[in-house]
């Protein structure tokens, strides 16, 4: 337990140390912010592919993995479906921090709550390392969120210190999260495949949908490629190296 709200303390404030920057300057070039969203995307991939899907499989059949995979991917679609997104990078309506931005900070920190039991089911798991990896993975692409979460709010005529705190606080419930994946898997027979095929269809649909065609949306395309295919790499050592 230790080890699970260890990680998932750093991997939720990760939001926090994205958004730090905005204490001391406003912008970030969008050539690094591609590189980095691709490089996120390409750990993500990893491990999902090699590291939730292939413990999920070992514990349990294919029919499983597919069924988590798709739930995952599901529940995503759904929670995109029901609560508005916002492209925070490109977007040039001047919303005023009112109810509308305040249902824009909800829908971020809905959609962090998946990323939190991912970490959660990943700890129960009795693959050694496989935990803190996902919190490895989650926590880099909170950081990038972080950052457009503070310049967002910034814009709509926010302090910086508040900005910063407000960015914090959507990675915060990834903690809770956490713990009740990982209480479901202890309680639960047979829970950690499926929270396992999950959590990888839930970063599948992460990757695919948002940092991919964001890391490719301003002329950058070929660097973000490179960051995407050395991020890949970077965590199959990792997870190669942790076996």
């Amino acid at each position: 337990m230790e080890e699970l709200l260890l990680g998932s303390f750093l991997s939720a404030m990760a939001t926090g140390a994205g958004a730090l920057p905005i204490l001391f300057f406003k912008a970030v070039t969008h050539r690094w912010r591609d590189i980095l969203l691709a490089f996120t995307a390409g750990i993500m991939m990893a491990a999902a592919t090699f590291g939730l899907i292939p413990q999920a499989l070992e514990s349990d059949s294919f029919l499983i993995v597919c069924i988590g995979v798709v739930t995952g991917t599901l529940v995503l679609t759904v929670l995109e479906s029901i609560v508005p997104h916002i492209d925070l990078e490109h977007t040039r309506i001047n919303i005023a921090m009112d109810t509308q931005a305040l249902l824009i900070l909800s829908a971020i920190t809905l959609h962090n709550i998946p990323e939190g039991l991912s970490v959660g089911v990943s700890y129960s798991s009795e693959q050694a390392g496989l935990g803190g990896l996902i919190a490895f993975a989650i926590g880099l692409q909170n950081a990038p969120e972080g950052f457009l979460v503070a310049l967002f709010l910034i814009n709509q005529r926010v302090s910086r210190l508040k900005a910063f705190f407000l960015a914090t606080m959507t990675g915060a419930v990834e903690i809770v999260a956490a713990v009740l994946g990982y209480s479901l898997s202890g309680i639960i027979d047979g829970l950690v495949p499926y929270g396992l095929s999950f959590a990888a269809g839930a970063m599948l649909f992460i990757v695919y949908k948002e940092l991919i065609p964001e890391s490719h949306g301003d002329g950058h395309a070929r660097s973000a490629t490179f960051s995407f295919i050395v991020g890949l790499l970077v965590m199959i050592g990792l997870t190669d190296w942790l076996k």
